[in-house]
């Protein structure tokens, strides 16, 4: 079960979420059945998300939509404060690698854009934040958002490693925030420890690489876990959902679909799971509707 573990630095200067989003990338990939850039792309987009939605209080629900003008398209997440998250990239085919040494491109397929978060506590009023895309390479994206829009100093890591037949390996990520007490000198120090820190893909082939991640981040400075919390890709689809949203339609459009098409087959875009609704189903929602 993939994980985020909630630390505090002692002296109350610094916190740090650690992230293991392997099986919830994973789960992504084989859903949407996304080539090695769109893997990675969307994998760090889902890790972002369930950081964002950590830092909320009480039962709330984050979107997360990185919409780009290049290659990828859009990428779209919603997590809850539950742990759990789903997403979808809009082109799932894209496998760009550096030819000399493999590595995975992402920053040149998002483009230009916009990193935006709406975050909806159920009151009917959802918050929106939102800052152009610096990098499009995601976790430079999410710092700025978290920088600019939160005005909260961060450091911010998150990556997905691939095998060699371009399946998820392994995911995961950190985020490290100022909080309002800390001191210059304590700031510089972990400045300092963050720009030596080893590359994160090397911290994430580690074998318990949450821990890995934990002593790059605090060093020598002791620190407190506070929390460590299950995640998920998880998707809230249903067929009465989408019942609901047909019921939305015109009554004419019904009756085409129900006339012409015999029925109507609808797939959820963030887990790619298909409903079927045969001529009885919208018959049914017909004569709901008079």
């Amino acid at each position: 079960m993939d994980k985020l573990i909630k630390t505090i630095a002692s002296s109350g200067s610094f916190r740090a979420y650690i992230l293991d989003s392997t099986q919830t990338v994973r789960t992504a990939q084989e859903k949407h059945q996304t080539l090695s850039s769109s893997t990675v792309a969307l994998g760090r987009a889902l890790i972002a998300n369930q950081i964002l939605t950590a830092n909320q209080k009480g039962d709330a629900k984050v979107t997360l939509k990185i919409i780009g003008n290049s290659s990828f398209g859009h990428i779209i997440s919603v997590a809850d404060t539950a742990g759990h998250v789903k997403g979808y990239i809009q082109n799932p085919g894209v496998d760009i690698k550096k030819t000399a040494t493999g590595e995975v491109l992402v920053g040149p397929f998002m483009g230009q854009g916009q990193f935006v978060s709406i975050v909806d506590y159920g009151t009917g009023h959802p918050y929106t934040s939102t800052t152009p895309l610096v990098s499009g390479e995601i976790g430079e994206d999410f710092a700025y958002f978290l920088t600019e829009s939160e005005q909260t100093p961060s450091a911010v890591g998150l990556n997905v490693l691939l095998d060699e037949n371009d399946k998820v390996e392994v995911a995961g990520g950190f985020m490290l925030q100022v909080l309002p007490d800390a001191k210059e000198e304590e700031i510089a120090r972990f400045e300092k420890r963050i720009q030596e820190m080893p590359a994160l893909s090397s911290l994430l082939e580690s074998d318990n690489h949450t821990q890995a991640l934990i002593d790059a981040i605090y060093g020598n400075e002791p620190y407190k876990i506070l929390a460590e919390e299950e995640l998920s890709f998880a998707c809230d689809c249903s067929k009465e959902r989408f019942q609901s949203a047909l019921a939305s339609l015109a009554k004419e459009e019904l009756q085409a679909m129900k006339d012409e098409d015999h029925g109507a087959q609808i797939t959820c875009q963030f887990c790619g799971k298909t409903y079927n609704f045969d001529e009885k189903d919208l018959e049914e929602i017909i004569d709901d509707q008079a």
